[in-house]
């Protein structure tokens, strides 16, 4: 379960006005995710120059971004299977550029204290945080709707971009350092839990077939969800 779960709906709530707008103005759900993929690349620089505030704003920025593009695709029925592809891929993107950049700044910035294990940390952050990603994906091509897991992309986005906006980096930019590495466990956490889910559920009776939600396709090479696709265009 998400730790971000009950805080959907109200969000979703809040931006339908936006998502209407948009999708009045024709803009495609691509655009959004394109703008949202801009803005989190514009933040890793800021984090990587040491301007933890901004690089926290635009973080956030593009969190709300990566929400409304689904919204946009669902609502303007403009969703599409290649849309999902550009979504999910430029999502790792963001992932991966997020903690080089603060990467960057533990490396090169004055005054930070264990340098060298946060870079590592950083390191360890996108491996997790891609293999998160990766085995739901996996997961899902074999017909399981495998979402479990204490660290999610939204959970990620919302950690570090909210203390680095308030707080910033911290004294010796131990609080950036102490985010970087509670990320880097918890998702190496939820790569685990993803694991033992799937482990438990793949070669049950009747197999993948009946643990795939409703609207996904059941066989082995093309279970494709339809919540996927509508994150897409």
């Amino acid at each position: 379960m998400k730790l971000l779960g009950a805080l959907e709906k109200p969000f979703y709530a809040a931006v339908e006005p936006l998502v209407a707008r948009l999708i009045r103005s024709g803009v495609r759900p691509n655009t959004v995710t394109t703008i949202g993929t801009g803005l989190v690349l514009v933040s890793a620089v800021a984090f990587g120059m040491g301007h933890i505030r901004l690089g926290g704003a635009l973080l956030l920025l593009s969190g709300v971004a990566d929400t409304l593009d689904g919204q946009v695709a669902r609502g303007g029925a403009m969703v599409t299977k290649f849309g999902a592809f550009y979504d999910s891929t430029l999502d790792r993107v963001g992932d991966g550029a997020t903690f080089i950049g603060i990467g960057a700044f533990f490396l090169t910035a004055p005054d930070v204290a264990y340098r060298v294990p946060a870079a590592i940390a950083c390191m360890v952050a996108i491996l997790s945080s891609l293999l998160v990603s990766y085995t739901r994906a996996r997961a899902e091509g074999l017909g399981l709707d495998c979402r479990v897991g204490i660290a999610q992309r939204a959970e990620r986005i919302l950690l570090v971009g909210v203390c680095s906006l308030v707080v910033g980096a911290g004294a010796h930019a131990l609080l950036l350092e102490a985010i970087v590495a509670l990320l880097a466990v918890a998702s190496a956490v939820t790569v685990v839990q993803r694991f033992v889910y799937v482990y438990r559920h793949a070669d049950t009776p009747a197999g993948a077939a009946a643990d795939a939600p409703k609207g996904v396709s059941r066989t082995r090479d093309a279970a494709v969800p339809l919540d996927t696709l509508a994150k897409g265009r």
